[in-house]
């Protein structure tokens, strides 16, 4: 496992974590033109994320007037919230010494933690949307925390560790095998990501209907620099989801010895499985349109009972052997 005396498993869990931060917005660019690819539009580059944030960050603020100091402290909190979420999930290596410190139930409370001041900041200022997203975000998160802990404790109680790390590298020591356990909590937690990121058909990333809106209205009177850092928690948060999914339901290839051929190795792994993971989302997203607001509960019900049936499956068919 990590030695937390090693410089350098230190500094590759640093450059891991700038490696998550960065790639973020390229994951988003990619959704984008695959989708526009599917629906025969013509594709900005993948790249015009980057050119969105550069843009916003070369732009002054502009805060309301009623806006208190926890309007204008949420996207730096945030934003490093989320940047301390992502390095504690293995990226392309996993034996490293952040990914050793926290574990699952820690990891939903940071990711709970932003949305917490993410809501806050939604609420400050007083206008309508920002109210109404606030109370449409919690309504959902109430709803998908839980399908997502059950998910997450079907894998943890087979390595019988509720740290990430030590899940996968259960999992890669006991080779491919099939459980069905496993394929419930897998299409449960794909349920739970969809909703968690705002994608359709819970939300519409890229709509401007107010009466629509969840995240996009907790975030409507942000401008310049805070608009930016909450553009970027928001990709930072689905690659997280992404990189949840395919490491730790699917984490082979990922690297389990610092060298630099396992290293290598790792990030193509996990770049080929992103990619392949965006093309389901994007096809996903194109067949599907959004639904109605009093069906997102239905949705999230669905994962929770999937991943019920998984955590069901794993106590009837491994346990009970």
């Amino acid at each position: 496992m990590a030695d937390y005396l090693n410089p350098q498993g230190w500094l590759l869990a640093l450059l891991q974590t700038l490696l998550f931060v960065a790639a973020a917005p390229l994951l988003v660019g990619w959704i984008r033109l695959l989708k526009a690819t599917l629906q025969n539009r013509r594709a900005a580059s993948p790249l015009q994320p980057y050119r969105d944030l550069i843009k916003l960050f070369g732009k002054e603020p502009v805060v309301a007037d009623t806006a208190s100091v926890i309007f204008r402290a949420a996207p730096y909190v945030v934003f490093s919230t989320t940047v301390v979420t992502a390095a504690v999930i293995p990226l392309i290596a996993v034996n490293l010494p952040t990914a050793a410190i926290a574990d699952v139930i820690v990891l939903v409370g940071f990711l709970a933690l932003a949305r917490f001041f993410l809501a806050l900041a939604g609420m400050d200022v007083g206008t309508a949307f920002g109210g109404m997203g606030a109370s449409r975000e919690m309504t959902i998160s109430s709803l998908g925390e839980p399908a997502m802990l059950m998910a997450i404790f079907t894998l943890t109680m087979t390595a019988q560790s509720t740290n990430i790390a030590h899940a996968i590298d259960f999992m890669l020591s006991s080779g491919f095998v099939l459980r069905p356990s496993f394929m419930f909590a897998l299409f449960g937690m794909l349920l739970v990501a969809v909703a968690e990121t705002g994608r359709i058909p819970v939300d519409n990333p890229t709509t401007h209907l107010e009466l629509t809106m969840l995240h996009e209205a907790m975030i409507l009177e942000y401008s310049g620099r805070h608009l930016a850092l909450m553009e970027w928690a928001a990709q930072l948060k689905l690659m997280i989801y992404g990189v949840l999914i395919v490491n730790v339901f699917l984490p082979w290839g990922i690297a389990t010895r610092l060298t630099p051929q396992a290293l290598l190795l790792g990030l193509v792994t996990v770049l080929v499985k992103l990619m392949a993971l965006a093309v389901v989302l994007a096809v996903a997203e194109t067949g599907l349109a959004k639904m109605r607001l009093f069906r997102a509960p239905e949705f999230l019900n669905l994962a929770f009972l999937l991943a019920l049936l998984g955590m069901l499956s794993h106590v009837i068919l491994e346990v009970g052997a």
